[in-house]
């Protein structure tokens, strides 16, 4: 009995891990279509496939959903910036936090959605934990910067505007694909325009740093 027990834990995690997989994937385009007042549970566990208890029982609330997509998001964000060491050469560190960025703008350009939205709403649900997120998702990166620059390694400049430089410079192609694509003429970007935005931003932003 204790054997079948133990055989039967793991699989129980891992159809939770999927089942919250399932329901973050869906509710992250729900939130990116309609924003954190339209969005609905019934909508999202539609999307999910799952019934609406099950929602429910991994998330009580929808703000809870929200937050949890949130965090998703960041995390994913902040594992790409692990590029960035004092010791790490400064054209391979910036061009695959691009690289990273960009791949992340195409595969989830809901996500970068919400997050946007969520900011130009005026971080309501967010609110004061905002600083702390984003605190937390540089974490100290700004500074590995900074001491390139001072080094002579890169041109200088300031940190914390560098990385605000580049998520507005990344995002931009998810949060304003429309654009995007009515700028270039395209009904759908496809890898070869992925390919070209890459080449595009990596080079100005390396000749901005004085780095080829």
């Amino acid at each position: 009995m204790a054997r079948a027990a133990s055989t039967g834990e793991p699989r129980k995690a891992s159809i939770r891990r999927h089942n919250q997989e399932v329901i973050l994937s869906a509710a992250e385009e729900v939130f990116a279509e309609r924003g954190f007042t339209g969005a609905s549970m019934s909508e999202i566990a539609r999307r999910a496939c799952l019934p609406k208890a099950n929602l429910h029982y991994y998330f009580g609330t929808k703000e809870e959903l929200y937050r949890a997509v949130l965090d998703d998001i960041l995390s994913a964000w902040r594992l790409d910036m692990d590029g960035f060491r004092p010791e790490a050469d400064p054209a391979g560190a910036v061009s695959s936090y691009i690289r990273s960025k960009l791949q992340f703008s195409k595969r989830r350009a809901s996500g970068s959605k919400v997050f946007a939205n969520e900011i130009i709403h005026g971080a309501g649900v967010l609110g004061e934990a905002l600083g702390d997120l984003v605190q937390r998702g540089i974490a100290g990166k700004d500074k590995v910067v900074e001491g390139w620059a001072e080094k002579g390694l890169i041109a200088p400049v300031d940190g914390r505007h560098f990385f605000m430089m580049l998520w507005a410079i990344t995002q931009h192609y998810a949060d304003f694909e429309v654009q995007v694509r009515k700028v270039l003429g395209k009904e759908t970007l496809s890898d070869g325009d992925w390919k070209t935005i890459v080449v595009q931003v990596e080079g100005f932003v390396l000749r901005a740093l004085g780095l080829r």
